[in-house]
């Protein structure tokens, strides 16, 4: 991440002034943020407008696919709770051999796409791209605070993976950030973003695109501004980050598909929609064997759909519909 000293000045002053906490801001704060805001607006030129990088850049061109393994050559047996294994001091699961299985939250990453639907393949592939860390720390800290509502993570995701400018935050998003963000990691929500785009750079901006980009450009904008109006329900974003209908299927990469992981286990994904996904993992014996701690973090971790009309989903050490009261059978040591 860049140095504090590249960020805004007006932002750093505004900064100074915010807390970590839930909490409302003062009429200082709020005059800072709207000075800056004023100071750092300038209109893009269109090659700029199109040279910026998306926040993640993660696609199915990412994923590793050597070692990978069709649905039924695993066969899974004797499969247990995956949130009953031990925390890792630094998130996430120690994995010890076996089967292992969680339903956990889930979060979009790709605005103007497609909702997963039955039949489509996922694959692991890491969080890329620039707001790389900012994505991975909010994901890992939402951990921390079971108070906020997954609708408002989402949403601030969504203001990210659209590239909003911090300044343009308002209300319950802006709230959300300082929960979950330093004010070091709030500064970097300005660099590489983009205000709201005219009609007209929109225009001649979508006819230089793909086809299949459009769509995304087109959401991310719409976000933009529902975000800088500070007038917008939780199923207004969504209109504009989720597409109806589906996207055509691709029989190539069959649904319940395995990725060998770096680290050497195989997983797998079943989402149930775009909040929800069902994890499986696999860890062979042998790799267990090799005396090397074996973590499971999530956070790290993007389930990628072979389909590129469908969207990316986060994943988190976030179980749902957890039952304590099981005991693991599995000897870990």
């Amino acid at each position: 991440m860049k140095s504090l000293k590249s960020a805004p000045i007006i932002l750093v002053l505004f900064l100074v002034f915010s807390t970590n906490g839930y909490s409302q801001f003062g009429n200082l704060k709020g005059k800072i943020l709207e000075a800056g805001a004023v100071m750092g607006a300038k209109k893009l030129g269109l090659d700029e407008v199109l040279k910026k990088p998306a926040a993640i850049t993660t696609s199915f061109e990412d994923v590793d696919k050597q070692g990978s393994k069709f649905p039924d050559v695993i066969v899974v047996k004797n499969i247990q709770p995956l949130y009953l294994l031990p925390k890792a001091s630094t998130g996430g699961f120690l994995l010890c051999d076996g089967f292992y299985e969680m339903t956990n939250k889930s979060y979009c990453l790709k605005a103007g796409t497609f909702a997963p639907s039955k039949g489509d393949g996922y694959m692991y592939a890491p969080v890329l791209g620039p707001k790389q860390e900012i994505v991975t720390t909010i994901l890992k800290n939402a951990e921390k605070h079971p108070e906020i509502n997954q609708h408002d993570i989402q949403i601030l995701l969504w203001t990210i993976i659209a590239r909003t400018r911090f300044a343009d935050y308002s209300g319950q998003v802006k709230l959300t950030a300082v929960a979950l963000l330093s004010p070091l990691e709030l500064t970097h929500l300005e660099g590489g973003m983009l205000g709201v785009l005219p009609a007209s750079v929109m225009n001649k901006a979508k006819s230089q695109l793909p086809d299949g980009v459009q769509s995304a450009f087109e959401a991310e904008n719409n976000i933009r501004q529902m975000v800088a109006s500070g007038n917008y329900t939780y199923a207004e974003m969504e209109k504009y980050a989720i597409l109806a209908g589906m996207a055509p299927a691709r029989t190539d990469v069959p649904s319940g598909i395995w990725t060998l992981h770096p680290d050497g286990y195989y997983l797998r994904y079943f989402p149930q929609g775009y909040s929800i996904t069902r994890v499986q993992i696999y860890v062979p014996t042998a790799l267990i064997a090799l005396g090397k701690p074996i973590i499971y973090d999530a956070t790290n971790d993007i389930a990628c759909p072979a389909n590129t009309g469908s969207q990316r989903l986060a994943q988190t050490n976030e179980p749902l519909g957890a039952d304590y009261t099981i005991k693991i059978k599995t000897n870990c040591k």
